[in-house]
């Protein structure tokens, strides 16, 4: 039985290459609307807009559309046109980028990496220059041990993310939680402590008293004023500054049970 290749995916350049060797006439068109508006910077809905205006038969522009093209279009973010080039930025998924530069009156296609198309994108401003020796400011050190999800799930979830980051190093050495109990014990407003009272003196105990209120809160309606379940809840070791209602208390009380939880791998 032979074994399938797996065979890399084609990357945006090649896809663009593909169109051009397939609907020539149908993509120059789409091209040459784009640069004629000039220098300038494109959004997405200018982009489709005009696919839905080149001159042609409607079954060159429709395939145009449903082909590779027409999904490059769809995640494509912004357009930089500078005659006779488009320079195009794609986000096909999540977290990744692709560049690609079409040369309208060559029919040429290259491949630009992010400073390459940033530098095509300042022209706009500044001109065409051959300076080399431009000023960069290079923050990536400061971001070396900084949290970054690695799965595009993660992405839109970023206070979920950094709690579990959190947890897991809190979770490596227990005594690293504790100054999350002291802060919590420290909060006083005009002498009266706000957070927890005395029945709490340890992380293991602030867990199962978490684990209590949330049982006890989740059976009260949402509005429930504090006043009318102070009294249990002051039984279990907490104080009036976790919120004015079982809603609110309860969603404090979740964020807490949030990080103090046990981890699971980060995403």
């Amino acid at each position: 039985m032979v074994t399938p290749k797996l065979g890399r995916s084609p990357s945006i350049r090649d896809r663009v290459e593909d169109t051009l060797s397939a609907h020539r006439n149908e993509l120059v068109a789409l091209l040459s609307r784009y640069v004629a508006q000039g220098n300038g910077i494109l959004q997405p809905h200018h982009l489709i807009d005009e696919l839905d205006n080149i001159v042609g038969d409607d079954v060159g522009r429709q395939k145009l559309s449903d082909g590779p093209f027409g999904q490059i279009l769809k995640s494509t973010q912004e357009a930089i046109i500078l005659p006779p080039f488009v320079a195009i930025a794609v986000r096909p998924r999540p977290g990744v980028w692709e560049y690609v530069r079409v040369n309208v009156h060559e029919l040429s296609v290259d491949q630009l990496s992010v400073s390459e198309y940033l530098r095509f994108k300042e022209e706009l401003v500044d001109g065409m220059f051959n300076d080399y020796y431009v000023l960069e400011l290079d923050f990536e050190p400061f971001n070396a041990s900084f949290p970054r999800p690695n799965r595009s799930s993660s992405i839109g979830n970023g206070v979920q993310f950094l709690n579990r980051h959190l947890s897991s190093i809190m979770f490596r050495n227990k005594e690293s939680l504790e100054p999350l109990l002291d802060f919590l014990r420290v909060h006083k407003y005009k002498g009266q402590v706000i957070m927890l009272n005395d029945r709490i003196q340890s992380i293991s105990r602030l867990q199962s008293a978490l684990v209590k209120a949330d049982d006890h809160l989740t059976k009260l309606p949402p509005e429930t004023p504090f006043g009318e379940f102070e009294y249990e809840f002051q039984g279990m070791g907490f104080e009036r500054g976790w919120g004015d209602t079982a809603q609110r208390v309860l969603e404090m009380i979740h964020l807490l049970l949030d990080i103090l939880q046990a981890p699971d791998h980060l995403p």
